[in-house]
C-alpha cells in the first residue's frame, strides 16, 4: 500500500469517528482565540478552558487587555504554566494589535507569527479556526501520530506538516487537524497505548516501540 493510499484509509476511519470535530479551546473570536492558543503551549486544552474565562472577565479584547497590568495578568494563568512568559506576551501582542492591526487579528500567516508568543504551530490554529484558511497545524501529539502511522519520517514538525499536507487533500487540512487530535486523546495516547486495539495502529502503525 502506498503512502497516499494509506493516507486516504486513515482519513476515512477519521471521518467514520468523529464526523463532527468541535474546537476543543473555547473562545468567542480571533482574539480569545489567539490568547487561548497561546496559553494552551505545553498545557492541557482542558485547564486553559478554566482559566480563560476568569482572564477573560478581566479583559477580552486588546483594547482592555493593554490597559492591564501584566502581574494581574500572570497571576489569572498561572495554572496554565509558564506564567511570566505568556503573560508578557498577552499584554505585547494586545499592544501590537492595537497599534500595527487597528485592535484585529490579522488574517495573515506572517503577521501572525510575528506577535510575542506566536509561533508557526499558533498561527496556523488561528488561521485555519478563526478564519478558515486551509492549514495544518501539527503539535507535538499529532507529530507522534504521523510519524506512528508512517505518514512521516520528519524529525521535527515542520518536515511533518510538509509530508502531511502532500497526502490529505487541501480542503480537508482543518478537519483533519482536529480529527487527528481527537483520535490521538481517545485512542492512541503517547503512554499506555496497545497498537493491536488501536482502529489506525493495528492496519497502518508501526510495528516498533508503541
Amino acid at each position: 500500500m502506498s503512502r497516499q493510499e494509506k493516507a486516504d484509509a486513515i482519513a476515512e476511519i477519521l471521518e467514520e469517528l468523529y464526523p463532527e470535530v468541535p474546537i476543543p479551546l473555547n473562545h468567542q473570536d480571533p482574539y480569545t482565540l489567539l490568547v487561548a492558543v497561546l496559553l494552551s503551549a505545553q498545557c492541557t486544552d482542558e485547564r486553559v478552558n478554566k482559566v480563560t474565562p476568569h482572564l477573560f472577565e478581566l479583559a477580552d479584547n486588546p483594547y482592555g487587555m493593554a490597559e492591564q497590568q501584566v502581574d494581574d495578568i500572570k497571576a489569572i494563568i498561572r495554572p496554565c504554566g509558564l506564567a511570566p512568559r505568556k503573560s508578557q506576551a498577552i499584554y505585547d501582542l494586545s499592544n501590537i494589535l492595537i497599534e500595527k492591526h487597528g485592535g484585529q487579528v490579522p488574517q495573515d500567516m506572517k503577521a501572525l507569527e510575528a506577535l510575542p508568543g506566536v509561533g508557526h504551530k499558533t498561527a496556523s490554529v488561528v488561521m485555519s479556526q478563526a478564519f478558515g484558511v486551509p492549514a495544518f497545524p501539527v503539535d507535538t501529539h499529532i507529530h507522534r501520530l504521523a510519524y506512528r502511522w508512517t505518514l512521516s519520517t520528519g524529525k521535527n514538525v515542520e518536515k511533518t506538516e510538509a509530508d502531511l499536507k502532500k497526502v490529505f487533500p487541501r480542503e480537508k487540512w482543518n478537519k483533519l487537524h482536529l480529527q487527528i487530535i481527537y483520535f490521538g486523546r481517545e485512542y492512541c495516547p503517547a503512554r499506555g497505548h496497545d497498537p493491536q486495539k488501536c482502529p489506525i495502529c493495528s492496519k497502518f502503525g508501526r510495528k516498533s516501540l508503541f
